[in-house]
């Protein structure tokens, strides 16, 4: 089984290529929607959470998310804190979960802080989803109705592009000018070929 992580800065289109790839039959991992799940469910990162960040934090038996924002927004110790109880737990889910695929010769690691959360690791190639910046404003801007100086705010807030290449085994391009299907299709078939030499 191959690993392929798939990463890219805010509005790049990353969860757009990775849907791709599920359609192509390949298992997907979204690491933020099993994230918001693991949340509401793991006694371990309740436990952690509440621990650090008060009992209120949960409501219902559920993860208030808008509370765990407000609190980690403008503190990077305490975001350090949240991400040092969630990303192990998450990890070792994606482990069990790909454990339960092994049949499978590829599998889809989706994931916005793949670098950053040192999920690489855990996978066998890099896949970074690039676009350029105004485009990534505008789709942004467009799909959350949000302002440019808030998009701003959230790409500044991620690794820079040019970092996250440092890491990448392939990039796509999701410029309007390269069609994405062909483009997966190209990479699944090399990252195949790839795995059948080293077999």
């Amino acid at each position: 089984m191959i690993k392929v992580g798939i990463t890219g800065g805010i509005g790049s289109g990353k969860s757009v290529v990775s849907e791709i790839f599920r359609l192509h039959g390949v298992p997907l991992f979204n690491a933020d929607k099993e994230a918001k799940k693991l949340n509401d469910s793991s006694p371990c990162i309740r436990e952690q959470l509440t621990l650090q960040l008060g009992e209120d934090l949960y409501v219902d038996g559920k993860l208030d998310r808008k509370k765990l924002a407000s609190i980690i927004f403008h503190d990077d110790r305490k975001l350090a804190i949240v991400n040092s109880i969630i990303h192990p737990v998450l990890a070792k889910y994606f482990m069990e979960w790909c454990r339960q695929r092994e049949h499978h010769p590829v599998v889809i690691l989706d994931a916005a802080l793949l670098i950053e959360a040192g999920f690489h690791r855990f996978v066998d190639k890099v896949v970074v989803v690039d676009a350029p910046e105004e485009l990534r404003i505008a789709r942004v801007m467009q799909r959350d109705r949000s302002a440019r100086s808030e998009v701003e705010a959230r790409m500044n807030s991620q690794l820079p592009e040019e970092e996250k290449m440092k890491y990448a085994d392939h990039v796509i391009r999701n410029d309007n000018r390269h069609s994405l299907i062909r483009q997966v299709s190209d990479l699944m078939k090399k990252i195949k070929d790839d795995e059948g030499k080293t077999a």
